[in-house]
């Protein structure tokens, strides 16, 4: 997972006096009070924080885990970025961009929505590729709702429907279809496709939406409200995701690669922040790592004279300033890892959870 970000200072503030011990026995205790999910929910922050937000007034809220899920390249990064208002996740047109699971808050009248973009279903091959699906399917065992995004305008194989067909069929909450890119599909195909797909489950909800336009979220939004459980506000008003500055700005690097990379290389290619520093109010220093399997690899981000490269660097660092609203000096660097999309042990030092 992300490396946390606000969440865990704020709350932990509020409620200094509590001891882990008698935090950790209260929390034992919450399932019988408050209902399962809203316990998983809370079980994935510190106990010092578990312990504030279940001890908060009688909620009035409504309040809950949603996952945005579907195969690769549906546009869940870009419903996310839309929802929230700001842009928190990567997106590129090459598919399986999100690689871990990425939160994203949504606050409104009467509700607080805790958004959870997956990577996407995909029957891959090799350490990495399991671990996305890994940490797809964990972000879906433990959502009060889920939101599967289908792309309208793609005709997938008969082979891959079926896939589909099963992921969706194994999602234990409740389920909204969402017909993402419905902008660029002719209306008299709509109707078919929701015939199609309605033979699968029984949906909470079936929506067209656009996620690029806006167009069909208003309702979508309204759905996902009527049914989320009463519960307490698990992020401050003004946290927009729980992911670092830090994890944020290696996300953006790693963005520019597959904007600016073809081929096998963006998927070969990982990002390090070995550091990162606030050197004084309004500058900050960055130094990144940019991880690749091959030499020749090496070759294609560094560019001729150092070209590819500098162009990523320049594309990263606008980014960063804005996210950080300082100015930024960004060091990037290249190095070969063999493998190590295979390596367990680098996989989770990019976030990946250790296997069990």
């Amino acid at each position: 997972m992300p490396e946390r970000g606000v969440l865990g200072n704020f709350m932990v503030k509020k409620r200094s006096d509590v001891s882990e011990k008698s935090a950790r026995e209260s929390i034992n205790e919450y399932p019988a009070k408050c209902g399962t999910q809203n316990a998983r929910i809370l079980h994935r922050f510190p106990p010092k924080v578990t312990f504030f937000l279940m001890n908060a007034e009688q909620p009035t809220l409504k309040s809950g885990l949603v996952a945005l899920a579907g195969p690769p390249n549906t546009g869940k990064s870009t419903l996310l970025n839309r929802l929230i208002g700001q842009k928190i996740a990567i997106v590129s047109p090459k598919p399986q961009t999100t690689r871990v699971q990425m939160l994203g808050v949504l606050n409104g009248d009467g509700y607080q929505i805790v958004l959870v973009d997956t990577p996407g279903l995909h029957q891959g091959r090799g350490a990495l590729n399991k671990e996305m699906m890994r940490a797809a399917q964990r972000g879906l065992a433990e959502v009060d709702l889920a939101l599967f995004l289908v792309d309208a305008h793609e005709k997938p194989s008969a082979l891959k429907t079926e896939e589909l067909r099963a992921h969706v069929q194994a999602i234990a909450a409740p389920v909204i279809l969402l017909f993402n890119k419905i902008d660029l599909l002719p209306k008299d195909a709509l109707l078919p496709l929701i015939d199609f797909w309605r033979q699968t489950r029984n949906f909470a909800a079936i929506i067209p939406i656009s996620a690029l336009t806006g167009q069909g979220l208003d309702a979508a939004l309204k759905e996902v409200v009527a049914r989320l459980p009463y519960g307490p506000r698990y992020f401050p008003d003004d946290a927009p995701t729980d992911a670092s500055e830090r994890f944020l700005a290696a996300e953006i690097i790693r963005e520019k690669i597959f904007l600016r990379t073809g081929q096998e290389v963006p998927y070969a290619t990982a990002v390090v922040v070995e550091s990162f520093t606030m050197d004084t109010p309004g500058h900050a220093t960055i130094h990144a790592a940019i991880v690749v399997e091959k030499d020749s690899q090496k070759a294609i981000v560094i560019g001729k004279g150092g070209k590819k490269l500098k162009e990523i660097g320049i594309l990263a660092r606008k980014e960063i300033e804005v996210m950080l609203e300082a100015r930024v000096m960004l060091k990037l660097w290249v190095k070969v890892k063999k493998d190590w999309t295979e390596d367990q042990n680098f996989l989770q030092e990019l976030g990946f959870s250790p296997q069990h």
